[in-house]
């Protein structure tokens, strides 16, 4: 490779620049997936100490470098056993990027087809319920208000969060392309009581609300009539067909992967 420059006796090629350019994006990429936890902290340690046991290894400070080498070894396994859920959602947040889209696409689909059925069967029991189904944008804050669950979709799993006897049925459920990530969440109410001449009730009106807010799409089951509908960008479609909804619901959320 062609030398490019020099520092001191530090010989730089377009290659090196490349190299550390992409460490640079990894290390970025990290820090934003973990800047609100403690252990992004834990994490500009352990990147010091890496800088550190370059530096003296480059100028040729053995014992140094060794016990630098040592504590950095050490640190990485407590970083790892200590922060094994953060560690868990940058995986999650890695498998769910646009790379994988290809390959998680058949898992997407099926788990619509799961929360389609249990819609169905929900609102032929008159049962109500919330389901948000997350796009674009970071909906944390109302992940925050809920109970965490991290649970693959399936039907079974939706009727019983939804069961009027159980204690998660009261909220919204947040659905990350295959995974429910939280249970019992609240969302903010929109300030539409009509929507074409009909009264909102609660339900309505939070999906509505949220919808408003952030860029998601909001599946609604009416506890009173049955009802099916979704709240998508401040607009509702009501009284959805139970043998339309998975096409309703699959062309909001293909955008997603747009």
């Amino acid at each position: 490779m062609v030398e490019l420059f020099k520092i001191g006796f530090i010989s730089i090629s377009l290659l090196d620049l490349l190299d550390v350019a992409i460490v640079a994006a990894i290390t970025l990429w990290v820090y934003k997936a973990l800047k609100d936890t403690i252990a992004v902290q834990i994490l500009f340690g352990l990147i010091i100490l890496t800088i550190l046991s370059f530096t003296t290894e480059a100028i040729n400070l053995k014992s140094m470098n060794w016990i630098l080498k040592t504590i950095k070894d050490i640190w990485l396994l407590a970083f790892i056993i200590l922060f094994q859920p953060e560690l868990r959602r940058l995986l999650l947040r890695i498998t769910r990027s646009q790379l994988f889209t290809i390959f998680t696409k058949s898992k997407i689909n099926e788990a619509l087809s799961e929360v389609v059925s249990a819609a169905v069967e929900l609102s032929e029991k008159h049962i109500g319920a919330l389901i948000v189904f997350t796009r674009s944008q970071n909906v944390q804050m109302t992940i925050e208000t809920g109970i965490p669950m991290q649970a693959i979709v399936s039907k079974e799993l939706i009727i019983s969060i939804f069961n009027t006897k159980s204690p998660l049925h009261d909220g919204a459920v947040i659905i990350d392309e295959d995974t429910i990530i939280s249970a019992r969440c609240v969302l903010p109410l929109s300030n539409i009581t009509k929507y074409e001449g009909r009264n909102l009730g609660t339900r309505h009106r939070a999906g509505l609300g949220l919808s408003e807010q952030i860029d998601v799409v909001v599946l609604i089951v009416s506890e009173e009539t049955g009802s099916i509908s979704v709240a998508e960008s401040g607009q509702l479609i009501l009284n959805i067909q139970k043998d339309r909804l998975n096409i309703v619901l699959n062309d909001f959320l293909s955008s997603k992967q747009k």
